[in-house]
């Protein structure tokens, strides 16, 4: 067998092994179930996963991934008018962020190489899916996953807050999201379409289209 196909074949097989007998019993305590290189957890009202994503640069020398960390809100999803799923995709989460937005330390993406200290790969690994579960038992509703983007503030899951807001009466609130978005992004060209977007909104539960 060709020494490079060896090679990939083994870093690839050591991958395997972390995601096996070292992330799995990990998150499994957390009540975490493994489907796939994906890890969820479901409570009443969310849906947390763990995606595990291969690079599609791998080589035969370096096998890299990344870690990719999602809540799913099934209240969010019926806002959005699509179907509730019970083990939505990465892309389907409401929130949605790379390990690293979530605990400092974490690299952009991991490598495991010849030269590669697994027993290091694995503790640096485990405190960070650590941090991400602390980070996860602070979110216990579709409302912490609109305060996390309200209070960026950012234009992800806009409209879905919005109504989610209006629909709590909690009209103060939209209008300090509506006027810190207005602050950050009003001097952008796609500020005139999202505010469109918002006015429909506001309008709709019979509310005046203003900040103050």
């Amino acid at each position: 067998m060709d020494s490079n196909l060896l090679g990939g074949i083994l870093l690839q097989q050591l991958f395997n092994e972390l995601v096996k007998c070292d992330v799995k019993p990990f998150l499994s305590k957390h009540g975490f179930a493994k489907k796939g290189l994906n890890f969820y957890k479901t409570t009443e009202s969310l849906i947390y996963m763990i995606h595990f994503q291969k690079s599609s640069g791998n080589s035969s020398d370096n096998v890299m991934f990344y870690v990719n960390c999602g809540i799913y809100a099934a209240e969010l999803a019926q806002i959005q008018s699509r179907e509730i799923l019970t083990t939505p995709k990465e892309v389907d989460c409401h929130f949605r962020a790379r390990i690293g937005e979530i605990t400092e330390s974490a690299p952009d993406r991991y490598s495991i190489t010849p030269d590669t200290n697994m027993d290091d790969l694995r503790k640096t690994l485990l405190s960070e899916l650590e941090e991400v579960n602390h980070f996860y038992e602070k979110m216990n509703s579709a409302r912490d996953i609109v305060h996390y983007y309200t209070s960026g503030p950012f234009l992800h899951l806009g409209e879905e807050s919005f109504h989610l807001l209006l629909q709590s009466n909690d009209v103060a609130a939209a209008r300090q999201y509506l006027k810190a978005l207005q602050e950050k992004y009003g001097t952008e060209n796609r500020w005139t379409i999202f505010e469109k977007k918002y006015q429909a909104i506001f309008h709709k539960y019979g509310l005046e289209f203003h900040t103050g």
